[in-house]
């Protein structure tokens, strides 16, 4: 149990890297935007949607599974969408949403590690290097999205959640015996999910701030390198 519990702890620590990285840099913070928005949508796209595809092979038809990634877009339109009216606690718990998305997926990958490393030491290897691949990301994204929505003390307190989030994942993971068509399912709707985070929240907000083709660019650049990343971690 002490590989996975590792691995788990080295995920932890990606995340709370790329979160102080993004604070570091929140003086930019359109770049930092634009640059989360690509990398939030090259998860979704290059990651979340084709590993949720892979798992379900054979059991869940694949129109099933974009059933799911459209329910994930629409339940997070309504939470996103409820309204506001003037009620400072309603857009304060508006502004949780984000975050709070981002760190349950983190747990997901902490759970997944588990899981993988319950099947074989090389299944586990491999999921776990897709995911420290990606968790700095999800630092930086955690940080971007609670800075467009809040400001820099909501954002140190879902950073340090997210934090502990795959470690806790990945104890749980060693517990619980969770099939490969049921984390499809869920891949699927946390792919929908992350669109609609990427392409609603993160792109708009980035260019509010700063309409040049550099923060374009940022976001490209965050897709490509989500692209190269899952490319090693699954080559």
């Amino acid at each position: 149990m002490l590989l996975p519990l590792l691995f788990g702890l080295a995920a932890s620590a990606a995340t709370l890297l790329g979160g102080l990285l993004a604070l570091r840099l929140e003086g930019r913070a359109s770049l930092v935007l634009g640059l989360a928005a690509g990398v939030v949508l090259g998860v979704a796209v290059f990651d979340l949607i084709p590993e949720a595809i892979e798992l379900g092979a054979g059991v869940h038809d694949v129109h099933a599974l974009f059933a799911c990634v459209g329910l994930g877009i629409a339940a997070y339109l309504l939470l996103h969408q409820l309204p506001a009216g003037t009620a400072p606690k309603t857009v304060a718990w508006q502004a949780h949403l984000g975050p709070a998305s981002l760190t349950l997926h983190s747990f997901i990958d902490g759970v997944m590690i588990g899981i993988a490393f319950q099947v074989s030491h090389d299944v586990g290897w491999l999921v776990a290097a897709a995911v420290l691949t990606h968790d700095l990301a999800d630092g930086i994204n955690t940080v971007s999205l609670s800075l467009a929505r809040s400001g820099p003390r909501l954002a140190r307190r879902w950073l340090l959640i997210n934090g502990a989030a795959p470690l806790t994942g990945t104890m749980v993971g060693l517990l619980l015996q969770v099939s490969p068509a049921d984390m499809a399912l869920l891949l699927a709707l946390f792919g929908g999910v992350f669109l609609y985070i990427g392409a609603c929240e993160l792109v708009p907000r980035s260019h509010a701030r700063d309409p040049r083709l550099r923060v374009t660019l940022a976001t490209l650049a965050g897709m490509g390198v989500m692209y190269l990343l899952v490319d090693v971690a699954h080559g």
